[in-house]
């Protein structure tokens, strides 16, 4: 499925914390596997094509919720945590931000040895989806970032963002090849972006003489058209109740915090879940096994672990902790034979959904956020501003030390 929109994409500063990457790491690669298992790896490639899924697994895995960075980080941990079980996945990230993009064609051929791939095809590949996003579509947008996602079949995807300093925002563009037909005709599966009025695009239906004048290849009618997916995110950073599907976000909390419902659905799982660590793995259910539609807001997937600057609350470390373990411990033992955990995960998605239809909860935006943040301290609650206030203290005591 495609769908259409818009999508505004915040610049913002500073870096990721280690104790929050390594997470992020952790998480991102559960659910990459989770998907890998129960759907393959060419769904996987589909949900990285699609700019919502994608923000709303960046959500989920604790970033801010609307920002850029999402992007760089997002792509960070999955290839920390796929890479080096690449061959055993049959997933293959390479490139990234700055300097690892353009190492992108070299890792590919490395990877096309190994796969029996085509490395000078898929290097080409990578080449022109990167000069077709930066040269052919003067959109303002200057591409510092190039990751491409390769199967051991051969299929990919494609997603690279563009820096627009004077604007303060970043573009990121999604391709997957399942989509393309001609690479110079309408090729995405989506753009990502705030509207900067009328643009230039050299790959416009409309466009062929100044396509065949720069770029040399042969094209045709595609059989499929893929439509533009469109992700507005707006330039604050505090998540609001308009920003969040208020009923989907009430049957998460309904199964976390109803105790004839939290019992049931912790039942699905077999274990006993406390109702913070059942509302967020919910919410990681539903990214694992979600269509299309579920992404539309991809704000309240951050009710799962919060966000590093604290929006919508500061990431709850205890419960992040107890979603992964959950989480890796139910891929285990599917892998060894054992699915019963694994597909528990997937009836409490769907448990969450009947519940949504049945009772259709609405839930209370201003209670939820003063709940969590709450019950912050004791799920052990952390952002990068306490990082920064504790080193701030660190260097006031030395500093009295010396004296």
């Amino acid at each position: 499925m495609r769908r259409s929109g818009h999508a505004d994409l915040p610049l913002h500063g500073g870096r990721v914390p280690a104790w929050l990457a390594d997470r992020m790491t952790r998480l991102g690669t559960a659910i990459s596997e989770s998907v890998l298992l129960h759907y393959g790896a060419a769904e996987l490639l589909s949900r990285l094509s699609d700019p919502f899924w994608f923000q709303a697994l960046g959500s989920v895995m604790g970033m801010d919720w609307h920002s850029s960075g999402i992007t760089t980080s997002v792509i960070g941990a999955l290839k920390r945590g796929l890479n080096p079980r690449a061959h055993e996945l049959g997933i293959y990230i390479c490139g990234g931000r700055g300097k690892h993009s353009r190492k992108t064609p070299d890792e590919l051929r490395v990877v096309a040895e190994a796969t029996g791939l085509d490395g000078d095809a898929l290097a080409r590949t990578s080449r022109l989806t990167a000069r077709i996003d930066n040269n052919a579509i003067a959109d303002g947008f200057q591409i510092y970032l190039h990751a491409f996602v390769l199967t051991a079949r051969g299929d990919w995807a494609v997603i690279q963002q563009g820096l627009n300093d004077q604007a303060g925002l970043a573009r990121r563009y999604h391709w997957h090849s399942a989509t393309v037909r001609d690479f110079t005709c309408e090729p995405h599966a989506a753009i990502a972006g705030q509207h900067q009025g009328e643009i230039m695009n050299l790959v416009d239906a409309a466009a062929q003489p100044a396509q065949t004048a720069m770029l040399d290849i042969s094209h045709q009618t595609p059989e499929i058209t893929a439509h533009d997916l469109r992700l507005a995110m707006p330039s604050r950073h505090n998540v609001r109740a308009e920003d969040v599907d208020l009923k989907r976000l009430g049957a998460v909390l309904a199964v976390a915090y109803e105790r004839d419902l939290r019992d049931f659905a912790s039942l699905l799982l077999l274990e006993k879940l406390g109702p913070r660590a059942l509302q967020s793995l919910a919410l990681i259910a539903e990214v694992v096994h979600g269509t299309p539609v579920r992404f539309s807001d991809p704000a309240r997937f951050s009710f799962a672990h919060g966000g590093k600057d604290g929006h919508p609350f500061p990431v709850p470390l205890k419960t992040y902790d107890e979603s992964l373990t959950v989480l890796r411990t139910a891929i285990d033992a599917a892998k060894a034979g054992d699915r019963d955990k694994l597909d528990g995960m997937r009836r409490l998605d769907q448990f969450v959904r009947a519940v949504e239809k049945r009772r259709r909860p609405e839930a209370d935006f201003d209670a939820v956020l003063h709940h969590e943040h709450s019950i912050s301290r004791d799920l052990g609650g952390r952002t990068v501003f306490d990082d920064r206030r504790a080193q701030r203290n660190i260097t006031r005591s030395t500093q009295l030390n010396l004296f």
